[in-house]
């Protein structure tokens, strides 16, 4: 297959980038940047590009598959429009011009309280976004719902606060369902879920994402 990234620059997306170029099912990578990577292989195309500007773009959204997991803070935007322009902008642009480009199979990461009905901002956006893609109307859609999130290094202080005291939890054998998640677990996740056969919309919460992880099929 021919895969495409968007958030390849991110802990998850490091990991997603270094999993497709040794997995043999993939014969090409196409990550889309706004800054040059230092990172090089032979299946491996860096797409410079600028978000807001999609007619520049849209036609390279060529291939089989595209994987979002775009996104950044409040902090990082600088407020909470700049935040949705990336994490809900951008990828519904990136997803609208896929479906345009004949790709059919699509996988997100979300968030895993996200809805439409919900009260924090950022769940509210998530689950805005979840509903739209929906109606682009993919063969195959996987919408990921991680908890929160193992990552290399993270400077995201409320993650690392909030990752230490579910670990604690789950010492105590409470709330077993939240465990952290690596990030290179949800990575391979991703992938598997590009594998599927079937023509479906799938959401995958808790639990299943480790067992989708582990199994291809």
């Amino acid at each position: 297959m021919h895969a495409l990234v968007i958030g390849a620059t991110g802990a998850t997306g490091k990991d997603l980038v270094e999993q497709l170029m040794k997995d043999d099912s993939f014969k090409k990578v196409d990550v889309f940047v706004r800054r040059p990577l230092d990172i090089q292989h032979n299946k491996l195309t860096i797409q410079v590009i600028d978000f807001d500007q999609p007619d520049e773009w849209r036609d390279l959204v060529i291939g089989d598959v595209l994987f979002s997991c775009l996104g950044t803070t409040i902090k990082a935007a600088g407020n909470k429009e700049a935040q949705w322009k990336v994490d809900y902008g951008y990828q519904y642009e990136f997803a609208k011009a896929a479906k345009e480009n004949g790709i059919e199979r699509y996988v997100l990461v979300s968030a895993e309280f996200a809805s439409p009905k919900a009260r924090s901002f950022y769940s509210k956006m998530k689950g805005e976004l979840e509903e739209a893609v929906k109606e682009l109307g993919f063969s195959r859609l996987s919408i990921i719902k991680p908890p929160i999130l193992m990552r290399k290094d993270s400077d995201r202080n409320f993650e690392v606060l909030g990752l230490k005291i579910i670990q604690l939890v789950n010492k105590a054998g409470l709330l077993r369902s939240q465990q952290p998640l690596p990030t290179e677990v949800l990575a391979q996740a991703m992938i598997n879920s590009a594998k599927q056969t079937t023509s479906t919309n799938e959401v995958l919460i808790g639990k299943a994402i480790r067992n989708r992880a582990e199994f291809n099929e």
